[in-house]
């Protein structure tokens, strides 16, 4: 910050100065407009990555060209230049083994497997909360006629006792 003095020796009253300041804030109002209208990505927010998906043929390609690396490097500069792991290889050719690679096959579905709907299991599990029920009414049904056994009993031991005492 050299300002130069005006010609009586005494520099320039916030001349130069202010001249800093305006071509610093003119500077970076640029930089933000150039930031705005091109299509330079913001370096704080984090694009969201996405899986890489591979076609079968891709796949099938892929695997002849690694099977014909005979050298030592050509493997690792085939991956390389295809930005590709070892481990992809390896569960291509699993795959290829497997027949999901096959000319024609649909793709296999990611995630759980659907839990297959029995019938026969639905009608087992509905049959025996059924029974179940019918097992508890029963129950109650006999621990009734049970009181009812012991409540006759009493009054007919009561009956013979008011019979004696008469």
């Amino acid at each position: 910050m050299n300002e130069a003095p005006n010609p009586t020796g005494s520099p320039k009253p916030g001349g130069a100065l202010r001249l800093e300041k305006a071509s610093r804030a003119q500077v970076l109002a640029g930089r933000e407009n150039r930031r705005s209208s091109t299509s330079i990505p913001d370096p704080e927010v984090a694009a969201k990555g996405q899986r890489r998906r591979f076609t079968a043929e891709y796949k099938r390609r892929m695997l002849a060209e690694a099977e014909r690396c005979k050298r030592p490097g050509e493997l690792a500069a085939l991956l390389r230049r295809e930005g590709l792991y070892s481990s992809h290889l390896a569960n291509w050719k699993a795959a290829r083994d497997r027949g999901d690679l096959a000319a024609g096959a649909a793709p296999r579905k990611r995630g759980p497997k659907p839990l297959v709907v029995d019938p026969s299991g639905k009608r087992i599990a509905e049959l025996e909360r059924e029974l179940a029920k019918v097992k508890a009414r029963a129950e109650r049904a006999e621990l009734l006629v049970e009181a009812q056994k012991k409540m006759a009993a009493l009054l007919e031991h009561l009956q013979h006792e008011d019979g004696n005492e008469t």
